[in-house]
């Protein structure tokens, strides 16, 4: 289990724990088009606070989450990475799922991928998970080059749709990517 206070560091970044200060900027985030491109909707405030709120959760029921990402001496908050248990059940589940979410003014810096790496080496080093996966719909060319990047490969046989969205949703056509834990060199 990790502990309440596990902080990640790159050389950029700081992955911590959520503070009540990255509410509204997760807010304004979660209600930006651009952002929420790939996702099934723009949330309003009080959605926008019980996600982050389920996303602090998941350090208590499972012993990982998914961090706060700030850039020191840049930004408090920009998004964030880290692990969960997808709320659905598909052929690869149960499953450990690494995901992210960044504001649109820190796209291209490549803060995506550095933060979702020291991610996956917590979740092979410390939690010693065999392996994580990663989806997105099929049209998220960004965060699939950000998996591709992480070395998550994909097989066509893992595609699927999402349980989540209803049948005619242009969205619900979904690629999975998968990364085991590196073995001994």
């Amino acid at each position: 289990m990790a502990p309440a206070n596990t902080t990640l560091t790159t050389a950029r970044l700081r992955l911590r724990h959520w503070r009540e200060e990255d509410l509204s900027a997760f807010a304004a985030m979660n209600a930006d088009p651009r952002v929420m491109e790939f996702l099934p909707k723009l949330l309003n405030r009080a959605e926008s606070d019980a996600l982050a709120e389920r996303i602090s959760r998941n350090f208590a029921i499972h012993g990982f989450g998914a961090w706060a990402i700030e850039v020191p001496g840049v930004a408090d908050f920009i998004g964030f990475t880290g692990l969960s248990v997808p709320r659905f059940e598909a052929h690869f589940t149960p499953c450990v799922e690494i995901g992210w979410r960044l504001a649109y003014d820190f796209w291209g810096f490549g803060y995506a991928t550095e933060a979702a790496q020291a991610a996956l080496e917590y979740g092979f080093q410390e939690i010693r998970l065999e392996e994580i996966v990663s989806f997105t719909t099929s049209k998220n060319q960004r965060s699939r080059r950000v998996m591709e990047r992480l070395g998550m490969k994909r097989s066509e046989e893992d595609d699927f749709l999402h349980p989540l969205l209803e049948e005619s949703h242009p969205l619900r056509a979904h690629v999975l990517y998968r990364i085991r834990r590196p073995g001994p060199e």
